[in-house]
């Protein structure tokens, strides 16, 4: 789906915040040298970030050999310091008990969440960390009036009830998270956060990033079409040409046992 077009979906989405690099670093022990691995590295937003630090070896883990090309095409193999494994996470081949720090940015919600967890556990050393996080370009505690009126053109293309996100929501989504890393048995430290930002958008802008997202990405294109043109006049009749868009990661870390 994304790997149709790597550049502009790199183009249209944003990167992480600070705050999870930081966290990496000095509670999940990210440093030169450090073994990790990266599911669904997608076009490399995190993936810069974690060679900047020093990741090395790097093992990126993606099942889209078109994002994967793109990726190889932009960081190259940094002398071997960066290892491809183009194949699905569940399938994928890798020692176990041999990373330092396994992470997934905007990618691990399209795994089946505690086979996969289970995986994780195997690759970590005893000791290490597993970090994932995601940027959702809204947020339950903070509505805004963007949103409100977006709801007519879900409404219209997806029905009553797919673009809902509520507090109710949001707080099970964050125990359904923690439940899961509980259940495996493998991990301790577990921790969950919020960070929340906000970026200014204008209309184009806005129309692409929102012609990122998968359910509107998968719309037939003539529908896609009519509900992108809609973002846009929307944005330009009631919010002259530029939104103040609040966006929430939540991120979470755990330590194998």
């Amino acid at each position: 789906m994304f790997g149709r077009d790597p550049e502009a979906y790199d183009r249209a989405r944003f990167t992480y915040p600070e705050r999870v690099y930081e966290v990496l670093t000095t509670r999940c022990g990210l440093h030169p040298g450090s073994a990790v691995f990266e599911i669904g590295p997608g076009t490399g937003k995190a993936t810069k970030e974690l060679l900047r630090r020093g990741a090395g070896p790097l093992t990126l883990i993606e099942r889209d050999r078109r994002m994967a090309r793109y990726l190889r095409a932009r960081i190259g193999t940094r002398g071997g310091r960066v290892r491809f494994a183009v194949a699905p996470f569940e399938r994928v081949d890798l020692p176990s008990h041999t990373f330092d720090l396994g992470v997934a940015a905007t990618s691990f919600h399209w795994l089946p969440e505690r086979l996969a967890l289970r995986k994780v556990a195997r690759l970590l050393k005893p000791g290490g960390w597993w970090a994932t996080w995601n940027n959702y370009h809204r947020d339950a505690f903070r509505p805004t009036r963007f949103h409100r009126e977006l709801q007519p053109l879900y409404r219209e293309v997806f029905g009553p009830s797919e673009s809902e996100h509520t507090r109710a929501k949001a707080r099970k989504d964050r125990r359904d998270r923690l439940r899961a890393l509980e259940s495996i048995g493998h991990f301790e430290q577990i921790s969950a956060e919020d960070l929340r930002w906000t970026v200014t958008l204008g209309t184009r802008r806005l129309q692409a990033l929102w012609g990122s997202f998968s359910e509107i990405a998968t719309l037939p294109p003539r529908t896609r079409d009519r509900f992108l043109t809609g973002v846009g006049s929307l944005v330009d009749t009631r919010f002259h040409g530029k939104v103040e868009l609040p966006i929430v990661t939540p991120f979470y870390t755990a330590r194998r046992k």
